[in-house]
């Protein structure tokens, strides 16, 4: 019997494209001064656009980890209060939930921790919402966006787990913590990199957001820049320049990571 045909792998017009596209964008930043002059303007907001996004991204992993873990608890109550916490943040913009944190949760968070300190006799030092800086407050807001969405990702993993292999290791005396840690999560985390991937290229476009509280990150300084010039096509070229040469080269990262995943039989498809 014949062996099937391999699917014949098509040519990436697409990418290059893409690297001509950027080719001619970083011959004009070398060629043109006022390129040249806004290029180097905007990259101090690389720095801090992928900082916020990897920190950001970061916690919203831990959080969202925990939130899946709680959706499949034994006690309802707990069950109940991830769900709610998952449908509430997922129903609510990204933009509007960063303007929530950062001037209604960051305030009242202040408030609770200088109601601690007066307990404390001034052990505590008391603080003020200026002492809250906006670029922690980006991240808290992004954080608690993402882990929502984050959180269904890891709940789907640790679903996509054999369940003749969770009744195995209890069958051994494994407590749930014990499967959960040596069993489900080795495997889970493998099936959720690629769409993991994928999320972190998103939080890097939705780091753009933060310029709304001021932070100044590459969208924040393009804006300062071509309002001060008038240069606004210059710069807002430059602008997607910079953002497309990270989400870009991140999404074929993904697509790579995920093409030998599948190879090793990791990804469970």
């Amino acid at each position: 019997m014949a062996a099937p045909d391999r699917p014949r792998r098509e040519f990436p017009f697409w990418l290059l494209a893409a690297v001509l596209i950027a080719a001619v964008f970083a011959w004009m930043i070398a060629a043109d001064g006022d390129y040249r002059v806004i290029f180097r303007a905007l990259l101090r907001g690389v720095a801090t656009s992928l900082w916020i996004s990897f920190v950001a991204f970061f916690f919203a992993c831990l959080l969202g980890l925990l939130v899946a873990i709680a959706r499949r608890s034994a006690l309802r109550v707990v069950r109940e209060i991830a769900t709610f916490y998952v449908e509430i943040v997922r129903g609510v913009p990204a933009l509007v939930l960063l303007f929530y944190v950062a001037f209604v949760g960051a305030p009242a968070l202040v408030a609770a921790w200088n109601w601690v300190a007066a307990w404390t006799g001034g052990v505590i030092p008391q603080g003020t919402v200026r002492d809250f800086s906006l670029v922690w407050r980006a991240i808290f807001a992004l954080t608690i966006s993402y882990s929502a969405f984050l959180s269904e990702i890891f709940r789907a993993g640790i679903e996509s787990v054999a369940r003749p292999q969770v009744e195995g290791a209890y069958a051994l005396g494994l407590s749930r913590y014990a499967t959960l840690r040596n069993v489900i999560l080795p495997q889970a985390i493998r099936v959720v990199l690629p769409p993991l991937g994928n999320d972190f290229v998103a939080m890097i476009k939705d780091s753009a957001l933060v310029s709304s509280l001021g932070v100044q990150d590459i969208t924040q300084l393009g804006k300062i820049y071509s309002s001060s010039t008038f240069l606004f096509f210059e710069t807002y070229n430059v602008v997607a320049y910079l953002y497309l040469v990270m989400t870009v080269t991140l999404s074929l990262l993904v697509r790579w990571l995920e093409a030998r995943l599948k190879r090793q039989g990791w990804t469970g498809t």
